[in-house]
């Protein structure tokens, strides 16, 4: 195509890129850095190569790299992109789509998504970009390509009933997919949670509570990938939502799981306190489910602080409450009856009580096809060993444990388990064979980003 053909916006990104001295691979660069990549893979960064000659060369409108090219060239959106982007269906036909659909390069929309509108929808825009979402990662079905496309050309919209079927797929995918996916995958219908909110036609108040949901379950998929700074942000973002919704019951249910993630070495555990007790003072006195399992995740906190007389105290109070008040309206199958036995299990091992803490763990593993409960609750087994001296025992059993498990099962929430294990093992007896054999498989594991699990569950 030759230069006078192209579109404008074509033309300056060029200019723009050879004016700074930047060749397409600068650019890939500039471009990953400024969505906060700052060492992108080089694969990576070829296919954000081919992308930016495709762009240069006006055979596709950037879509939601437009802001991003220009936060890069320190440039006003409205002023780098003069005319209006292509009609989408001018452009994107079947062929098209089943390219994409196979193709490893990034998932292009060929319109802004109103990008640059507000800052918010700017900023969400930029996240998903961040994804480095890849055809190559869906599969062969394309469906996170084609829910993107139904959002760019308006044609699907969802009223407040399927908006909660939405939230209850998300928990579903949490507890049988490998966490990435489920990351994704939220992503996208946070993006069109967003949207519907800023066009106004809809209860802001409900899609608020929607957005709490899918917020706190995306900080639960990124806490089982291992990142603990995105999934703190994103648990303040449903805490913002659900207390915007002016509904107490969600507000509890999103400060509770944010606390049981700090549990995880997302916190220290005095942090995991105050948010407690900040949650508490919402809740009040009046006995209820969310304060009882406020209760169990403070037991949890101080049984690794090894303040076991008060953990204990705290899990009585959690393992006691019989109220049926265990269901929110948006996301009912959140309790699934496993949690007062698994912090049990957790407490009582971590004191030692072999006992108490095997006939927790059976009620555990009788109650749920949860990888993560049933994984933590055998890892609790071979705590309990090593508290009573077992250190060569413990430190074997935790090692078959955490061996046997498929590396979609290797989230950040089991591996954070066996690392308190290690912990518990007397300092001059971490050098034994046992001992530098679980230190050495934690550090080889890392979550599985793109497998799929068929059992999950957050514990």
């Amino acid at each position: 195509m030759l230069k006078t053909q192209r579109p404008a916006w074509a033309i300056r990104l060029q200019e723009e890129r050879e004016l700074r001295g930047w060749g397409p691979f600068d650019m890939a660069r500039q471009l990953l850095r400024t969505v906060g990549v700052e060492n992108p893979s080089l694969s990576r960064v070829r296919n954000m190569y081919r992308q930016i000659l495709r762009w240069e060369n006006g055979e596709n409108y950037p879509g939601t790299w437009a802001p991003v090219y220009a936060e890069t060239f320190g440039i006003p959106l409205h002023e780098l992109y003069p005319e209006p982007p292509p009609r989408q269906s001018e452009r994107l036909n079947k062929k098209k789509l089943d390219t994409l659909a196979q193709a490893d390069v990034n998932v292009e929309i060929s319109t802004p998504l109103h990008a640059g509108d507000d800052e918010m929808e700017r900023r969400a825009l930029m996240q998903l970009a961040a994804l480095g979402i890849g055809a190559g990662a869906f599969g062969s079905t394309g469906e996170p390509v084609r829910q993107l496309l139904a959002q760019a050309l308006d044609s699907e919209s969802r009223d407040l009933h399927d908006w909660h079927l939405t939230v209850s797929d998300h928990l579903h995918a949490l507890r049988t997919r490998a966490p990435a996916h489920v990351s994704t995958s939220l992503m996208i219908d946070l993006i069109a949670a967003q949207r519907q909110l800023h066009d106004g036609n809809d209860d802001a108040t409900d899609l608020r509570r929607v957005i709490a949901a899918l917020s706190i379950l995306h900080a639960n998929a990124l806490t089982r990938l291992g990142d603990q700074g995105a999934a703190i942000h994103w648990s303040r973002t449903a805490r913002s939502a659900a207390d915007m919704s002016g509904d107490l019951d969600l507000r509890l249910m999103v400060r509770c799981e944010e606390a049981a993630y700090g549990l995880y070495g997302q916190r220290d555990m005095e942090g995991v306190l105050c948010l407690i007790e900040d949650a508490e003072r919402i809740a009040g006195a009046t006995p209820s489910f969310w304060l009882a399992d406020l209760s169990g995740t403070r037991a949890k906190a101080l049984a690794r602080l090894g303040r076991l007389t008060e953990a204990k105290q705290a899990l009585n109070t959690f393992v006691g409450y019989e109220g049926d008040d265990a269901r929110t309206s948006i996301l009912p199958g959140l309790a699934t009856g496993s949690q007062a036995p698994f912090a049990e299990s957790w407490v009582y091992a971590h004191e030692g009580d072999q006992a108490k803490a095997d006939a927790a763990r059976e009620l555990v593993l009788s109650r749920t096809r949860d990888y993560q409960y049933g994984a933590n609750v055998r890892l609790h087994e071979a705590l309990c060993t090593v508290v009573n001296g077992g250190t060569d025992t413990g430190a074997r059993q935790a090692t078959q444990i955490l061996d046997a498990l498929p590396s979609t099962q290797q989230s950040h929430m089991i591996n954070d388990t066996g690392r308190a294990i290690l912990q518990a093992i007397p300092r001059e007896q971490r050098t034994r064979p046992a001992a530098q054999d679980l230190h050495a498989l934690l550090n080889q594991n890392r979550p599985n980003q793109h497998d799929t699990v068929h059992t999950a569950g957050h514990a």
